[in-house]
């Protein structure tokens, strides 16, 4: 919630993912007293409960994120994971990693600036499994490299967002100036998305779409038996 030139930094993370191509968008968080759903009034994205302790540890949360995005739309092929402190990446980063999952389908894709590994990182769902395996103590860096120790293949997009590395501690007003990418993400223009942005044009937007906790583990235990 905190402020992001003007709005809620959960608020500036979905438009910016849902700006670039991203769809469905599921933000995973505790809300208590309703701030985040009411930041998110008018926005096209489902705020889903996290994994509750002892077992919510970050890879938990990501596969929940993961859970409720493949429910949502089942023809999700990949998922951008997304830390909450990372603010200021623009549309067009997220835009360019999905027109380069859209011709490399099977590769771990995470965007630098300055040679600096950044976020968010996009994981193809053919290597979710590898995240059963990740120890509940790792952080997300560490899981992302322990998906790619696993055998998925990986590498870095040079889009030039100092957003994919500068955190919302540093102001809008303080970040590196954009770079432009060294080299085009994908060698074509792939419309990923589009007819799902369509197809929710015709339903009002009063605020994210609830996926509790609860209903989503019983589903799992159902789809697991």
């Amino acid at each position: 919630m905190a402020d992001a030139d003007g709005v809620p930094r959960v608020r500036r993370i979905v438009d910016s993912a849902w700006s670039g191509g991203a769809l469905p968008v599921v933000v995973v968080s505790f809300d208590p007293d309703g701030a985040i759903a009411a930041a998110l009034a008018g926005a096209a994205v489902t705020l889903a409960e996290p994994v509750p302790k002892p077992d919510g540890a970050p890879v938990a949360q990501i596969r929940r994120g993961i859970q409720v995005a493949r429910d949502t739309v089942t023809e999700v092929d990949a998922a951008l994971i997304w830390p909450a402190r990372m603010g200021w990446v623009s549309p067009e980063t997220v835009t360019s990693m999905i027109e380069a999952h859209g011709v490399d389908q099977r590769t771990v894709l995470r965007p630098t600036f300055d040679d600096e590994e950044g976020w968010p990182v996009l994981i193809p769902t053919s290597h979710v499994d590898k995240l059963d395996d990740v120890a509940v103590d790792r952080l997300p860096d560490d899981i992302v490299a322990d998906v790619i120790a696993a055998g998925a293949p990986a590498r870095g997009l040079a889009l030039g967002d100092p957003g994919t590395t500068h955190d919302g501690s540093v102001p809008r007003d303080q970040l590196p100036p954009y770079s432009g990418p060294t080299e085009p993400a994908a060698p074509h223009t792939h419309e990923w998305g589009a007819a799902l942005a369509e197809a929710q044009d015709d339903s009002p937007l009063e605020g994210p779409a609830l996926a509790p906790y609860g209903q989503a583990a019983d589903e799992d235990a159902d789809q697991s038996g």
